[in-house]
């Protein structure tokens, strides 16, 4: 059963869904929702899909509201402030379970603000972004970095599209891991399981 949290970053308070297994776990997640004007939250079907298969591994786990989203306080901040919630989240974490391995994982806008959050946070050890939108957003951050992250994408995916994604991810840093579902457009309605899959598997290796 997750534990309903609050957690502030500057003068605000963020809301958000803590797990921690009853054995003391290696790895913690801060996982990082779509984007908070189209509907965007932590019940999200990626968002949700992935807790429950890294709870099932005995991973901690914290989802939250992005500010403005459901209980979480302030107001959208078009991404510059968001990136400061998951900095937050992060610190909250290890405040409450100090795990050695911290990953950050964001889907669609998540990924994009998680993704960069994370790679500045000498606290995240690995990244994963869900349907990273290249389409439309700025992934250069990624090109310097070292920390092993993978990188999963609907091949009909009009925010991320594979070719524009290949292109990126030919350019990173190792280690690095790209996996594209088959079939699958931006919102993985039915392919849930297979993007839970593919993280899990990422996070279980060395």
């Amino acid at each position: 059963m997750e534990e309903h949290v609050t957690f502030p970053v500057s003068d605000i308070t963020l809301e958000g869904l803590l797990w921690v297994p009853p054995q003391t776990p290696t790895i913690g997640v801060v996982l990082c929702h779509p984007h908070p004007l189209y509907g965007g939250d932590m019940q999200n079907n990626i968002v949700s899909a992935l807790a429950d298969t890294f709870q099932q591994a005995g991973m901690a786990t914290l989802r939250f509201n992005f500010r403005g989203v459901g209980r979480s306080g302030g107001d959208h901040g078009g991404g510059e402030a968001e990136v400061e919630d998951v900095k937050a989240a992060v610190a909250y974490l290890l405040s409450r379970q100090a795990v050695p391995t911290v990953v950050v994982a964001g889907y669609s806008f998540g990924s994009l603000v998680g993704l960069r959050a994370g790679a500045a946070d000498p606290h995240v050890q690995k990244l994963i972004g869900v349907a990273l939108p290249v389409g439309v957003g700025d992934p250069s951050f990624l090109l310097n970095v070292t920390k092993p992250k993978l990188l999963i994408s609907g091949d009909r995916d009009n925010y991320s599209p594979i070719p524009a994604l290949q292109g990126l991810f030919a350019k990173l840093p190792d280690p690095k891991a790209l996996v594209t579902v088959p079939g699958a457009d931006h919102f993985f309605w039915g392919q849930e399981e297979e993007v839970a899959k593919a993280a899990l598997e990422f996070l279980k290796k060395d």
